[in-house]
């Protein structure tokens, strides 16, 4: 199954991976304007042999490998954006471009899809079936993953399945964490406007309050998570903006409120929902203000497919052996992979990147961010390992 070779060749290739994450993290590109990260991603491609798409989902890249014969398409999932921060790291390879950082560390995510694809490429006599590899853009403003599905990069040939990594600082590299089913949440926003009258601050009685209504169901909806959900269930409910007024003695006509929440549990997501709407419509009612309430949902949970997480185990176990699998808690975080996942089975799963003797500590999307780039050599392995294990796996079941 070529696992001893493939591990080989990604150790040989750490020293190129370093670079070339260094390149990419020091030329950082924000959502849907990663011009010259796809434009490098399709050269080095093409150099391999792969069949190489541009301008999928506005900005992103398919390559696709055909092997000796017929059989099913594996993907693999990279994104590719940075983020609008500024890097204060001391790294000699921090970000040349003012104001945006590899904060999320989407550039090791490129680079080890880069390298399990240098890897695959020269397995491709001995496979049966196609290697997909999609470079997403926009993964930051959770628009990247359904512009490509929209530019058909699930399709011709049909992906059967689809494997995507994240870096993890909490992690200590060398070790990954899988975990079938549940891994991440479902993501929603809500936005509200409160309406009640304006005026003067000193004369409550002679208004409608909105700042005061706007308060209580911000407060109020903090029962629904304590009260209607159950405690073994997950669900969060938060407001991040809060707008209303500008002077300490006017009380304004309107409050803007908007907010996330996040669940994994479909039925529990419309129970949340409704109550949500109840427990705001109630509230304005019941002190004169009139709310309009909107409810978006924005991506759904990523939940790992049984045969798929079967799969990237498997793999972990020849590249990181028992001892380096851990199972990760769930996330309340989100992430757009769960869009392929709901038509393809799929598994994302964990890289760590974490070693505090370098620093690499820090949480996502801060300016001090940093990741063990041995890292980088295992992320690779590990992609080229499970794409050829589910080759096998799927072609077997064609047969």
């Amino acid at each position: 199954m070529y696992v001893d070779e493939i591990i080989k060749l990604s150790k040989n290739l750490s020293e190129e991976l370093k670079n070339l994450r260094r390149d990419f993290h020091q030329y950082p590109e924000l959502s849907f304007k990663e011009f010259e990260t796809a434009k490098k991603i399709a050269d080095y491609m093409r150099e391999l042999g792969y069949e190489v798409k541009e301008n999928v989902g506005k900005t992103g890249v398919v390559a696709l490998l055909k092997c000796t014969s017929n059989g099913p398409t594996v993907a693999l999932r990279a994104d590719m954006d940075a983020l609008p921060v500024n890097e204060m790291t001391d790294l000699p390879y921090a970000s040349k471009n003012d104001g945006v950082m590899h904060a999320c560390g989407h550039d090791l995510h490129v680079t080890c899809a880069l390298g399990a694809a240098k890897i695959l490429a020269s397995f491709k006599d001995n496979l049966q079936g196609n290697i997909k590899i999609l470079f997403q853009p926009a993964e930051e403003i959770n628009m990247g993953a359904k512009a490509m599905i929209d530019d058909g990069a699930l399709e011709d040939p049909k992906v059967s399945m689809i494997f995507g990594l994240h870096n993890n600082p909490e992690i200590p590299v060398g070790k990954v964490g899988i975990k079938e089913g549940p891994l991440m949440a479902a993501v929603d926003s809500t936005f509200l406007t409160v309406k009640g009258r304006g005026g003067h601050a000193a004369y409550p009685h002679r208004i409608i309050d909105p700042i005061v209504c706007a308060s209580s169901i911000v407060m109020n909806l903090q029962t629904i998570v304590s009260r209607s959900v159950d405690p073994q269930k997950a669900a969060v409910i938060s407001f991040g903006s809060i707008n209303g007024g500008m002077a300490n003695n006017v009380i304004p006509d309107e409050v803007k409120l908007a907010g996330t929440v996040r669940t994994f549990d479909e039925k529990l997501r419309n129970m949340i929902e409704g109550l949500m709407k109840r427990t705001v419509e109630h509230t304005a009612s019941s002190l004169g203000c009139e709310v309009e309430f909107n409810y978006r949902r924005d991506l759904p949970p990523v939940i790992n497919h049984p045969n798929a997480t079967e799969i990237v185990t498997k793999a972990a176990l020849e590249v990181f052996g028992k001892d380096g699998i851990v199972e990760p808690i769930p996330s309340m975080g989100g992430e757009d992979f769960a869009l392929y996942q709901k038509i393809v089975p799929g598994c994302y799963f964990w890289l760590g990147v974490g070693n505090p003797d370098i620093d690499a500590m820090h949480p996502w999307h801060s300016p001090h961010f940093k990741a063990d780039e041995d890292s980088l050599w295992r992320g690779a392995a590990l992609f080229a390992v499970s794409v050829v294990i589910a080759l096998e796996k799927l072609g077997n079941q064609l047969q």
